[in-house]
Protein backbone atom coordinates (compact mmCIF):
# COMPACT_ATOMS: atom_id res chain seq x y z
CA UNK A 1 0.00 0.00 0.00
CA UNK A 2 1.37 3.15 -1.19
CA UNK A 3 1.38 5.87 2.48
CA UNK A 4 2.27 8.84 0.66
CA UNK A 5 -0.33 11.97 0.41
CA UNK A 6 -0.67 14.48 -2.61
CA UNK A 7 1.40 16.74 -0.14
CA UNK A 8 3.95 14.09 -0.32
CA UNK A 9 3.64 13.67 3.27
CA UNK A 10 4.14 9.75 4.69
CA UNK A 11 1.87 8.25 6.80
CA UNK A 12 1.78 5.17 8.91
CA UNK A 13 -0.94 2.32 8.55
CA UNK A 14 -3.65 1.55 11.16
CA UNK A 15 -2.96 -1.01 13.09
CA UNK A 16 -5.59 -3.11 11.37
CA UNK A 17 -3.83 -3.26 8.10
CA UNK A 18 -1.27 -5.86 8.05
CA UNK A 19 1.38 -5.82 5.06
CA UNK A 20 2.23 -9.26 3.88
CA UNK A 21 5.26 -7.88 2.36
CA UNK A 22 6.85 -6.89 5.47
CA UNK A 23 9.42 -8.15 6.89
CA UNK A 24 9.93 -5.88 9.80
CA UNK A 25 6.81 -3.83 11.31
CA UNK A 26 7.57 -0.11 12.81
CA UNK A 27 4.42 1.10 15.15
CA UNK A 28 3.83 4.54 15.52
CA UNK A 29 2.13 5.73 18.31
CA UNK A 30 0.43 9.00 17.25
CA UNK A 31 -1.74 12.02 18.21
CA UNK A 32 -3.65 13.53 15.43
CA UNK A 33 -3.89 16.86 17.08
CA UNK A 34 -0.30 16.74 17.74
CA UNK A 35 2.52 19.36 16.47
CA UNK A 36 5.62 16.84 17.42
CA UNK A 37 3.32 14.20 15.16
CA UNK A 38 3.44 16.08 12.07
CA UNK A 39 7.28 17.17 12.70
CA UNK A 40 8.11 13.35 12.85
CA UNK A 41 6.20 13.03 9.26
CA UNK A 42 9.74 14.20 7.42
CA UNK A 43 11.42 11.08 9.14
CA UNK A 44 8.88 8.64 8.07
CA UNK A 45 8.79 9.73 4.58
CA UNK A 46 12.88 9.18 5.00
CA UNK A 47 12.33 5.79 6.29
CA UNK A 48 9.37 4.62 3.87
CA UNK A 49 11.81 5.63 0.79
CA UNK A 50 14.76 3.99 2.37
CA UNK A 51 12.74 0.85 3.13
CA UNK A 52 9.52 0.73 0.62
CA UNK A 53 7.75 -2.62 1.44
CA UNK A 54 10.34 -4.26 3.66
CA UNK A 55 8.89 -1.64 6.76
CA UNK A 56 6.28 -1.65 7.71
CA UNK A 57 4.89 1.91 9.16
CA UNK A 58 1.28 1.62 11.01
CA UNK A 59 -0.25 4.11 12.98
CA UNK A 60 -1.00 3.44 16.33
CA UNK A 61 -3.63 5.69 18.05
CA UNK A 62 -2.28 7.44 21.46
CA UNK A 63 -4.50 10.32 21.85
CA UNK A 64 -3.72 12.43 24.33
CA UNK A 65 -5.54 14.16 27.17
CA UNK A 66 -4.39 17.59 26.85
CA UNK A 67 -5.31 17.62 23.26
CA UNK A 68 -9.38 17.79 23.38
CA UNK A 69 -10.22 16.44 19.74
CA UNK A 70 -7.35 14.08 19.38
CA UNK A 71 -9.66 11.00 20.40
CA UNK A 72 -12.25 12.38 18.04
CA UNK A 73 -10.00 12.58 15.48
CA UNK A 74 -8.46 8.69 15.91
CA UNK A 75 -11.78 7.83 15.52
CA UNK A 76 -12.27 10.06 11.74
CA UNK A 77 -9.34 8.66 11.25
CA UNK A 78 -10.53 4.83 11.73
CA UNK A 79 -13.56 6.35 9.63
CA UNK A 80 -12.03 7.73 6.52
CA UNK A 81 -9.38 4.40 6.85
CA UNK A 82 -12.48 2.52 6.29
CA UNK A 83 -13.24 4.65 2.91
CA UNK A 84 -9.98 4.49 1.53
CA UNK A 85 -8.63 7.37 2.40
CA UNK A 86 -6.51 6.87 5.94
CA UNK A 87 -3.34 8.37 5.35
CA UNK A 88 -4.46 11.78 3.43
CA UNK A 89 -6.95 12.28 5.92
CA UNK A 90 -4.26 12.05 8.69
CA UNK A 91 -2.05 13.58 6.71
CA UNK A 92 -4.18 16.42 6.32
CA UNK A 93 -5.35 17.09 9.74
CA UNK A 94 -1.67 16.43 10.99
CA UNK A 95 -1.18 19.73 8.84
CA UNK A 96 -3.88 21.67 10.68
CA UNK A 97 -2.98 20.85 14.05
CA UNK A 98 -3.56 24.32 15.59
CA UNK A 99 -6.94 24.62 13.65
CA UNK A 100 -8.39 21.18 14.92
CA UNK A 101 -7.36 22.38 18.77
CA UNK A 102 -10.01 25.48 17.46
CA UNK A 103 -12.81 23.99 15.04
CA UNK A 104 -12.63 20.75 16.53
CA UNK A 105 -15.23 18.10 15.06
CA UNK A 106 -16.35 20.65 12.99
CA UNK A 107 -12.87 20.31 11.09
CA UNK A 108 -12.87 16.73 11.23
CA UNK A 109 -15.91 16.89 9.12
CA UNK A 110 -14.84 19.36 7.16
CA UNK A 111 -11.42 17.75 6.39
CA UNK A 112 -13.48 14.41 5.41
CA UNK A 113 -15.51 16.32 2.77
CA UNK A 114 -12.28 17.86 1.27
CA UNK A 115 -10.94 14.48 0.93
CA UNK A 116 -14.05 13.30 -1.44
CA UNK A 117 -15.05 11.49 1.99
CA UNK A 118 -18.36 10.70 3.00
CA UNK A 119 -18.24 13.52 5.87
CA UNK A 120 -21.89 12.18 6.89
CA UNK A 121 -20.42 8.98 7.54
CA UNK A 122 -17.41 10.13 9.23
CA UNK A 123 -19.61 12.21 11.78
CA UNK A 124 -22.17 9.67 11.93
CA UNK A 125 -19.32 7.42 13.21
CA UNK A 126 -18.44 10.48 16.07
CA UNK A 127 -22.03 9.72 17.28
CA UNK A 128 -22.51 6.58 17.19
CA UNK A 129 -18.76 5.35 18.24
CA UNK A 130 -18.10 2.18 16.18
CA UNK A 131 -14.25 2.82 15.98
CA UNK A 132 -13.81 3.20 19.86
CA UNK A 133 -12.50 -0.30 20.14
CA UNK A 134 -9.87 0.19 17.73
CA UNK A 135 -8.56 3.64 19.38
CA UNK A 136 -9.42 2.15 23.08
CA UNK A 137 -7.44 -1.17 22.07
CA UNK A 138 -4.06 0.85 20.43
CA UNK A 139 -4.15 3.23 23.38
CA UNK A 140 -4.44 0.12 26.31
CA UNK A 141 -1.09 -1.39 23.89
CA UNK A 142 0.49 1.64 24.25
CA UNK A 143 0.55 2.15 28.10
CA UNK A 144 0.90 -1.48 28.44
CA UNK A 145 4.24 -0.74 26.20
CA UNK A 146 5.00 2.21 28.16
CA UNK A 147 4.21 5.27 25.81
CA UNK A 148 3.21 8.58 28.03
CA UNK A 149 3.62 10.66 25.11
CA UNK A 150 3.70 11.18 21.20
CA UNK A 151 5.46 10.11 18.69
CA UNK A 152 6.44 7.26 20.13
CA UNK A 153 8.00 4.36 18.14
CA UNK A 154 8.06 0.44 18.63
CA UNK A 155 10.71 -1.75 16.26
CA UNK A 156 11.16 -5.19 17.49
CA UNK A 157 10.48 -5.04 21.34
CA UNK A 158 12.20 -1.40 21.81
CA UNK A 159 10.25 1.91 22.37
CA UNK A 160 11.94 4.90 21.49
CA UNK A 161 10.14 8.17 22.57
CA UNK A 162 9.95 11.06 20.08
CA UNK A 163 8.07 14.05 21.14
CA UNK A 164 10.02 17.53 20.88
CA UNK A 165 13.32 16.10 19.99
CA UNK A 166 13.70 13.48 17.28
CA UNK A 167 16.83 13.72 16.83
CA UNK A 168 19.19 10.30 16.11
CA UNK A 169 15.55 8.53 16.30
CA UNK A 170 15.24 7.97 12.50
CA UNK A 171 19.12 6.59 12.76
CA UNK A 172 18.27 4.38 15.87
CA UNK A 173 15.04 3.53 13.68
CA UNK A 174 17.22 2.14 11.01
CA UNK A 175 19.88 0.64 12.75
CA UNK A 176 17.19 -1.56 13.79
CA UNK A 177 15.52 -2.09 10.83
CA UNK A 178 18.82 -3.01 9.14
CA UNK A 179 19.47 -5.49 11.52
CA UNK A 180 15.98 -7.13 11.16
CA UNK A 181 16.22 -6.71 7.65
CA UNK A 182 19.84 -8.57 7.25
CA UNK A 183 20.90 -5.23 5.64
Amino acid sequence: MDNSTDSGTTLPQPSAARDPRARATLDVWCDLQCPDCHLAQDDLRALRERYGDALEIRLRHFPLEKNKHAYAAAQAFEEAYEQGRGEEYAGALLERTKELSQRGEELLTQVAGELGLDAEEVSSALIDGRHLLVVDADQAEGKALGVTGTPTYVIDGQRLDGGKSQEGLRERIEEIADRLLGR
